[in-house]
């Protein structure tokens, strides 16, 4: 059973940076790509950053490049995404998920049950 664990949410002020961890299982890092998602209320839920199984290659969304680095420790199981240089428009619920095949943002199999971000001064 894969089973996906955020953490690390919390208020920030604008500018400021958080770092959130999805920890996970080997076999989840093993066997799907694992990605990382936010939804603010009442929009749809929006990829983020994205790592794969086979290669370990990572990807940015266009919208956080620059500003948001997923990165992963396999030895800790756990996919990480190091957010800067926040904005109150990064507010919103921040989720992680699996997929099983390459990277991408749609048809995730699993998913954690997320963490709040709020960007406010």
């Amino acid at each position: 059973q894969v089973q996906l664990v955020e953490s690390g949410g919390g208020l920030v002020q604008p500018g400021g940076s958080l770092r959130l961890a999805c920890k996970t299982s080997r076999s989840t890092l093993d066997n799907y790509a694992v990605g990382w998602f936010r939804q603010a209320s009442g929009r749809e839920r929006e990829g983020v950053a994205c790592t794969e199984n086979r290669d370990r290659s990572i990807y940015h969304a266009d919208a956080v490049k620059g500003r948001f680095t997923l990165s992963r420790d396999d030895a800790e199981n756990t996919v990480y995404l190091q957010m800067d240089n926040l904005k109150p428009e990064d507010t919103g619920v921040y989720y992680c998920g699996a997929r099983a095949g390459p990277c991408g943002f749609v048809k995730y199999d699993f998913w954690g049950q997320g963490t709040q971000v709020t960007v406010s001064s």
